[in-house]
């Protein structure tokens, strides 16, 4: 796929895919959306304690440098592992802006860490957050009941509806510890009804900029 990038709203770059007319982020703020949905709405609700996060679409490690950047301040241990078929380049990889949009030029070497190590094992980025990055389809994941927190952050329903399936939530409910959440930016009917049918709890909420709702879905333990 040709991918280019822009530059959103709020100054962090997204990069936009010509065959599907679709971009990776929100055109209103990337790092805007990423802080709204997956840290204000998934990684807030934990303090204190050790995280295990699921990210579908690591994508331009947008969502799992937000996570580090907040996980000092709410004292979390992160494990994050990040599910993406079609990894980004080396080239691209090097033109992503988002410690200095952030005001985190402190992290710079934690987040180059975070894009430079190699995929399918898991490493160290520092004393609070480990990352493992998978190259794979969603529809392979296989994990039983091993994450807290699921970052739904697949390409919308109207260019890959493949994606958001009853198929696939079956996977991510499997995937979750009993009592865990996923969030994703996304809000339409046939979605949450899929969640509900793979045995979520589903809420809506308020939406980012740009955005009317947004779902959060839970994992009720029994």
């Amino acid at each position: 796929m040709k991918r280019s990038f822009i530059v959103t709203e709020d100054g962090s770059k997204s990069l936009y895919v010509h065959e599907m007319g679709e971009t990776y982020h929100s055109k209103f703020g990337a790092l805007q959306e990423a802080n709204f949905v997956f840290i204000k709405n998934g990684l807030d609700l934990y303090k204190n304690q050790s995280v295990s996060i699921l990210e579908i679409g690591f994508g331009t490690s947008l969502n799992a440098f937000a996570t580090l950047c907040k996980a000092q301040t709410l004292n979390l241990k992160i494990e994050y592992t990040g599910v993406e078929a079609y990894p980004l380049t080396k080239e691209e990889i090097s033109n992503l802006n988002y410690p200095e949009i952030a005001n985190r030029l402190d992290l710079v070497p934690d987040f180059e860490k975070m894009n430079e190590v190699s995929w399918e094992n898991s490493h160290i980025i520092n004393d609070i957050f480990t990352i493992k990055k998978q190259q794979k389809y969603f529809d392979q994941i296989e994990d039983i009941e091993q994450y807290d927190l699921i970052y739904f952050d697949a390409f919308g329903y109207q260019f890959q509806p493949e994606l958001w399936t009853k198929e696939i939530f079956d996977r991510m409910f499997t995937a979750l510890k009993p009592g865990g959440v996923l969030v994703t930016y996304a809000c339409r009917s046939i979605i949450k009804n899929n969640m509900k049918a793979s045995g979520f709890i589903t809420e809506k909420l308020p939406g980012p900029p740009g955005k009317r709702e947004m779902l959060r879905a839970k994992k009720i333990a029994l």
